[in-house]
Formats: C-alpha cells, structure tokens, sequence
C-alpha cells in the first residue's frame, strides 16, 4: 500500500502515545529485517519475521486478521493500488509440497494445477470447495504447465527432459526432446502462441538428484561418477549426460525446433511470457544451476522484441530485479491485461523479500506480496482470471486482485 493510506497516525482516534508505540515497532521491524540483511550467512531467520508482526496466520481455518489493505500487499508506486484489491486478504490455499512450482489455471474446468517437484507429482486444486488431489503421478519430475489455445495442458519434464502435451482424448504427445539430435537438459516453462507455437526454456536445474537426476557418470554434474543417478528411477532413467548451452526456444506449428535465444542472450532462463499483443517476450534469467560452467544467470529479467516469423531481437534487461538493495530473484512470470510484469521473488535469507514483485511494461517495480516462502511460480486464474496464484516452497497461496491475466490462464 502507499505511503498516505498505511502510516500509523492514519487510523483515526489513535492517541499520541498509541502512535509513538506503534512507530517504535515500525522501527523497531526496519531494524530486524537490516540485520537479517547484514547477517546473510549466519543462518536462516525464524519464518514469522517475514512478515507483518505480529506474525500473521495464514492457514485456512485462520481468525479473520485482514480488514482493508493486506499488510503484505505493498504499493511502492501509487498506480499499484489500481492493481491491487484493497478488501482482498492474501489465503494459503494448501500446504504440504516439497518444492511447489508450474501451476496453471483450466478455464473450462475451473481447476489449478501445480507440480510438486521432489515429489514427482501434479496436484490439481478445485475452485469450488478448496479440495486439492494428485492429479498425476508419477509426473517425470514435471516443473511448468500451462494450457494452450485449445484447453490442452502442458508440461516440462524434468526426469525425461522433454516437453509434452496431454491431449483431449487422454493421450500423451511428446512435443520435444532434442534439438539438433542432442538431449535437453531439463525444460523448465512452457508457454503457448496464438499463431500454435509453443515456447520454452532449457535451463539445467533438473540435473540433481533433488528434482530430476544427474548426468550419467562423467557428464557435468556427475563427472567423477559418484553419484548413482540410477536409484529410484525408472530402469530406462540414468544414460543421459547434459550436452549443451541453457537456451530458449520455439516449436513450431510444423514440429520445428528452433534456437531463439541462445546461453550468451539469456543464460539459465526459467519463466517466460508474452506481452499481452505478443510483440515482447519476457524471459527470467535466473541463477547459476547444476553444470554450468560460465557465471551463469544474473537474476534478472531480459525482454526481446518478436517478429512475426518468430525470431528475437532487440535484446535488453527489463530489470535487474533490484528492490530496497535486495536481489529478488525471478522465477515464474506472469502478465496482467495492462502489459504489467508480475515475478515471482526469491529473495534468500533477506526475509520479507520473498514472495512477487510487479513491474510496469517500461520496467518501474509498483508493487510486492511478502510471503512467509520463496515463491516459485504463479499464474492468473479463477473464472474471472483476477485471482493471483502463487506457487510457493512448500504451499499454495492466492489473492485477489483488481487486473486480470491475458488469455489463456
């Protein structure tokens, strides 16, 4: 929220001596979240310091502790109040992942899917009674899903390193999984075009044995071969080595595979989105993963120009994430009607960064939603598209909003 709508001598009949209680804990927080900043590598701060204090319940069957302006919902630039619902609290929707990520709203069937990578699952969560069920397992590891044009979803698989469609009659296509006769190294998001391209990302964060598995002995992130890649998985799971640079690239209607943003033009790009016209591709790059070599990803966002036949240009950084000094890093990405850019943010060990971060088509930061996790990943959904989910370490949260995702969810 702005500055005019949430200082502590707004509320009205608060008495002097309330006001100057209430400041000194305002200061007394600025002074807490300082040192957890200057204290990076002493170890991870108690959870409850990453938000408001005092610390917030956020579990469904939670007292009522939100009345107008959620206190994590925090306008730095006033347009965001446009933006955000001012009467609508910020819900944890479920928890008990390992690492939640991808998730993806179905129009038609009013449901949201997420992965659960560690878990090798897909949980879907229903909008009309909260129930949340696995909706595929074993999932190959999955990371993002999304929906296309058509209604079908799909998915970026980890542990097979290839990307797949789930059709309407119950089958599966697999859409991708070489380029140029080499192995992926762990998609990580797909997105759909209106012209039936599907694009994506590449980056190696599935060669581990956490979310995916290692290279076979001798590949980049097994070169001495210690690890077994082989335990647990599937016996036709354990041959695959990385082979190449991290990459974004475009399948095309005709099945093509192309190469359209190499490692020197985003390197270890994650999330990816499309301006609401089409004409600009946003990219995160995020961070050094399993393998790599060079330095890796910056935690930043890279925008391109698209052209018609589908190539990029006009390579530039949309932002480099910075907020109040802090690196908050982007994963997933999502785009709202007005062309504003909705990240994911994790923000490590500086508590109270974490959550999502809102950037202006031109690059301005308007807003963030503190969450108490690392958030992942996120979409738009709900019937309306207004609903902000947020795919977040080990939960599912979502909130209101007063802007919608551009089609499809």
């Amino acid at each position: 929220m702005s500055q005019k709508n949430s200082g502590p001598l707004a509320a009205p009949g608060l008495s002097r001596r309330r006001a100057l209680r209430v400041i000194g804990a305002g200061t007394a927080g600025l002074a807490v979240a300082g040192t957890a900043r200057a204290q990076d590598d002493l170890g991870p701060v108690a959870p409850p310091s990453t938000v408001t204090q005092p610390p917030r319940n956020f579990a469904p069957d939670a007292a009522p502790n939100v009345y107008f302006w959620d206190p994590d919902v925090i306008a730095v630039d006033p347009s965001f109040n446009g933006l955000a619902q001012p009467n609508a609290p910020i819900q944890r929707l479920w928890t008990g992942a390992l690492w939640a990520e991808g998730p993806a709203w179905n129009n038609v069937g009013k449901y949201l899917i997420w992965s659960d990578i560690p878990n090798n699952r897909q949980l879907r969560y229903l909008s009309e009674d909260g129930h949340v069920s696995t909706f595929r397992a074993p999932s190959n590891n999955s990371n993002g899903n999304s929906f296309d044009y058509q209604g079908r979803q799909l998915s970026c698989e980890h542990l097979t390193r290839r990307v797949v469609r789930y059709e309407l009659d119950g089958s599966t296509t697999i859409l991708a999984d070489n380029f140029e006769g080499k192995r992926f190294n762990s998609p990580n998001d797909v997105v759909a075009h209106p012209d039936g391209s599907y694009w994506f990302t590449d980056p190696p964060y599935g060669g581990q044995l956490y979310e995916g598995a290692p290279d076979a002995a001798g590949g980049p992130t097994n070169p001495d071969g210690l690890v077994n890649n082989r335990l647990g998985q599937p016996p036709e799971i354990g041959d695959a080595q990385r082979e190449m640079e991290t990459a974004t690239y475009r399948l095309g209607p005709d099945g093509v595979v192309t190469r359209v943003a190499s490692e020197a033009d985003a390197p270890d790009p994650n999330g990816l989105a499309f301006s609401p016209d089409q004409s600009v591709l946003y990219v995160a790059s995020t961070g050094k993963g399993p393998g790599d070599t060079g330095p890796g990803g910056q935690a930043e966002i890279i925008a391109f120009d698209v052209a018609e036949d589908g190539t990029l240009s006009n390579r530039r950084i949309f932002t480099d994430c910075m907020v109040d000094d802090v690196k908050c890093g982007p994963d997933g990405l999502a785009i709202d009607v007005y062309g504003n850019v909705w990240s994911s943010s994790n923000a490590g060990r500086n508590v109270g960064y974490s959550g999502v971060t809102c950037w202006s088509p031109e690059g301005a930061l308007l807003g963030r939603i503190r969450l108490p996790e690392i958030c992942g990943n996120l979409c738009f959904g709900g019937p309306k598209r207004n609903r902000l989910f947020m795919a977040a370490s080990q939960s599912l949260y979502a909130v209101y909003t007063a802007t919608q995702g551009v089609a499809p969810a």
